[in-house]
């Protein structure tokens, strides 16, 4: 077979995984988080309104550029997320051969403001936030959430069997972003804590129940953490995420290794687990002034 007849067969072949453009936000969509296919849903949807409900494959350059546009009302974060949005779908698009070429990779995203330094508590502000949360469940909810850096998703996902001991107190399996699976370790006060919720729960039981007595729902976690953030007098829309981020800026303020921390949050990159020492330096040149 020549090489040009091979080419074809193997364009054919790519073509065929999506013959529209819902079978091709399918595709997109399909290994990602509830979470992340919600927000990206909404963000392609609000891309096509604009588009006037134009095919993927008749999107332009220019239209692309008349939205982001359209989008100078948001702040540069979320204009940013709007647009990468609809670039990830775009290059998906053209990498399993649905589009001829993608229009997006011409379109460079908007530099953002790291705010990454705003969303970090300081130490006190979690212990306030889980000692003054009187509900058990709530308040272990809170410790672990804290504890392990866990994502919301992962925390809602536990079971028992997930929970087990080991010779520092306890470890919890998390099973999240990137169908990434990792091992916590707690420490024997968490532990401790953590298995107070038990009772007689079964090993495939949820540990964190709703009151309808399934897994805990993703909102009502957000519910309970924005419940405890004000309680604890702290402004601002805190978010579960908020105690991840808190959980690797205090670790490496505490001097555990970076590379320990990149593990504990899962992160694939060590890049991305460094922007946690730049968000609060210990020292600036500003320190040396007379000032």
């Amino acid at each position: 077979m020549s090489t040009a007849i091979t080419t074809r067969h193997q364009a054919a072949v790519m073509q065929a995984q999506a013959k529209t453009d819902d079978q091709l936000v399918a595709l997109w969509l399909h290994d990602k988080s509830a979470e992340t296919q919600s927000a990206y849903a909404d963000d392609l949807a609000r891309f096509q309104q604009f588009a006037g409900g134009k095919p993927l494959a008749s999107v332009t350059l220019g239209d692309l550029q008349s939205y982001a546009d359209s989008l100078s009302s948001l702040s540069a974060n979320s204009k940013r997320r709007h647009l990468a949005s609809v670039k990830s779908l775009l290059a998906f698009g053209q990498r399993i051969g649905y589009l001829p070429f993608n229009v997006g990779a011409a379109h460079k995203l908007p530099a953002a403001k790291d705010t990454l330094a705003e969303r970090i508590l300081s130490e006190s502000q979690v212990h306030a936030m889980i000692a003054l949360t009187g509900d058990q469940r709530d308040r272990v909810l809170l410790q672990v959430l804290y504890a392990s850096a866990a994502r919301v998703s992962e925390l809602c996902a536990l079971k028992w069997r997930d929970v087990q001991p080991n010779q520092k107190g306890g470890q919890v399996t998390l099973f999240g972003k990137r169908n990434k699976t990792r091992v916590v370790v707690l420490s024997e006060q968490t532990y401790k804590a953590l298995l107070s919720l038990r009772g007689s729960a079964g090993m495939n039981d949820p540990v964190f129940l709703s009151h309808k007595g399934g897994h805990l729902d993703q909102s009502q976690v957000w519910r309970i953490v924005r419940q405890a953030a004000k309680r604890a007098g702290i402004a601002g829309n805190v978010s579960p995420h908020w105690l991840r981020h808190s959980h690797a800026s205090h670790a490496i303020d505490r001097n555990a290794p970076i590379t320990l921390v990149r593990d504990t949050l899962g992160h694939e990159s060590l890049d991305t687990t460094s922007r946690y020492l730049h968000a609060r330096p210990g020292e600036s040149s500003s320190l040396y002034l007379s000032i």
